[in-house]
């Protein structure tokens, strides 16, 4: 290995160290540990160190074909300790500056979308709900007003015929009026009979069901 891609792998090592403590410095701020269940911190240990140390190899790999060294592990080491001694005050002010314009901005939008889309939206619906309800109740306050007046005008017309019954029941003769009257409350009692029947099979029919 050439003096050129040890000072490039050192260089390169160095800066991953950097970016390994603002990494876990932002990891330890999103994950919150002391709120997660151990095995939610346990799983997102291990996948945030997987993922850090593909990160590392992948960067070894492009500088040095993968060639790992003791002066490496000092490389990130140093860089780690750079971080922790001149970046992490600042990159921790930058990132929470960052978070809470990124939660402004979520915010914001949320809002505008709130405002020009979604309220429009519910407005319309409920205008269109509102309407279709006007339209129903007119419709059948006017099926209502054209009922009465069938039956009105229904009335009218057979008023005359009403009058013209009630004056031949008057004319038929006395024996014949009794006969007439004889059959009607022989079919009204048949008719009875027949609902009391029908009462009757229902409540058997329904003991059978239950038994």
């Amino acid at each position: 290995m050439s003096l050129t891609t040890q000072f490039y792998t050192m260089m390169a090592m160095v800066g991953m160290g950097s970016w390994l403590g603002a990494a876990l410095d932002t990891y330890g701020r999103f994950l919150k540990r002391p709120k997660r269940a151990h095995w939610v911190v346990f799983l997102n240990d291990v996948f945030f160190w997987v993922v850090q140390g593909l990160i590392i190899f992948y960067t070894l790999l492009l500088v040095n074909e993968g060639e790992l060294r003791f002066y490496v592990f000092i490389a990130i080491l140093c860089g780690y300790a750079a971080y922790q001694s001149m970046l992490k005050n600042w990159y921790l002010r930058v990132l929470e500056k960052l978070i809470d314009f990124a939660v402004s901005t979520f915010k914001f939008l949320a809002k505008t979308i709130r405002l020009l889309i979604i309220r429009p939206i519910q407005t319309l619906f409920q205008t269109i709900i509102v309407l279709i309800l006007g339209l129903l109740n007119f419709l059948w306050t006017l099926t209502k007003f054209l009922f009465k007046m069938i039956m009105w005008v229904l009335k009218i017309i057979f008023l005359p015929i009403k009058w013209t019954g009630l004056l031949l029941w008057k004319l038929i003769p006395k024996p014949i009026k009794q006969v007439i009257e004889k059959y009607s409350f022989s079919f009204a009692g048949l008719f009875k009979k027949m609902e009391n029947m029908k009462h009757s099979l229902n409540k058997f029919w329904k003991k059978i069901k239950k038994s």
